[in-house]
């Protein structure tokens, strides 16, 4: 569903000249899967998961979604995807359920005010649907990036730090609604920091570090490769490149 071949990006940086913050990265996700891509803070992530959603273009290499070539054809990538980065923001003036809606027609959803007003009751939303955006919580939000990313069914869904600003119940039921979306076969990337919410979702899951892929595979297999108990560990020493005490 996603076939990520030597994907290159470089920004010209102020006083460092050129950075490569992705180094010809490679990796496959596949249909009803979802797949974890963790890294450091600069591990070049976000630059990825932007050019994944065709938000940026790369310097070399090739992204496929489903089928389409993410370079050559935005737009047609476009439209079998769904991208929710880490500051996503809501017009203040308008409504959860306005704001839903709106996508869901701009996108040509059938039934589009039901699927918009399942999706808030589904995202815990229902009770401030009609409330303007601007007087809503963090965590809440969230949930209305969610539901505005979800409203056309997606194939691709690519989520940075999905759960951020929600509380425990909250970060609870966005990671069942991942796997839900998984289970309708529906390909899932996601990028999180809280290691044992990756734990808990991933069926795999790649390590970024400096813009290269240090490991790829499943959980089991990055522990038994980092020599690691836990992910938090084996993500200290693959990223880092230190040995977790």
């Amino acid at each position: 569903m996603i076939e990520v071949r030597d994907l290159v990006k470089r920004f010209h940086a102020p006083f460092r000249g050129t950075v490569t913050a992705v180094d010809h990265l490679s990796f496959e996700v596949r249909p009803g899967e979802v797949y974890g891509l963790l890294g450091p803070n600069g591990a070049g992530k976000t630059t990825t998961l932007k050019m994944l959603a065709t938000l940026v273009r790369p310097d070399g290499g090739t992204v496929r979604v489903d089928g389409v070539d993410a370079v050559a054809d935005p737009l047609g990538a476009r439209g079998r995807l769904a991208y929710v980065p880490a500051e996503a923001g809501v017009p203040p003036q308008l409504s959860p359920r306005e704001v839903v809606r709106l996508y869901a027609d701009v996108q040509g959803v059938p039934q589009g005010r039901r699927r918009a007003d399942e999706l808030l009751e589904r995202l815990g939303a229902t009770s401030y649907a009609d409330t303007p955006c601007g007087e809503l919580s963090t965590g809440m939000k969230r949930r209305v990036v969610l539901a505005r990313a979800l409203v056309h069914e997606p194939q691709v869904l690519m989520l940075d730090e999905p759960t951020d600003g929600l509380d425990v119940l909250g970060r609870r039921d966005v990671l069942a609604l991942v796997r839900e979306q998984a289970a309708a076969g529906r390909t899932v990337v996601i990028s999180s920091h809280i290691m044992v919410e990756v734990e808990r979702v991933v069926d795999r899951l790649g390590v970024v570090a400096h813009g290269r892929l240090t490991a790829e595979g499943t959980l089991a297999h990055v522990l038994a490769h980092a020599k690691a108990a836990n992910l938090d560990d084996a993500f200290v020493t693959l990223a880092h490149g230190e040995r977790a005490s």
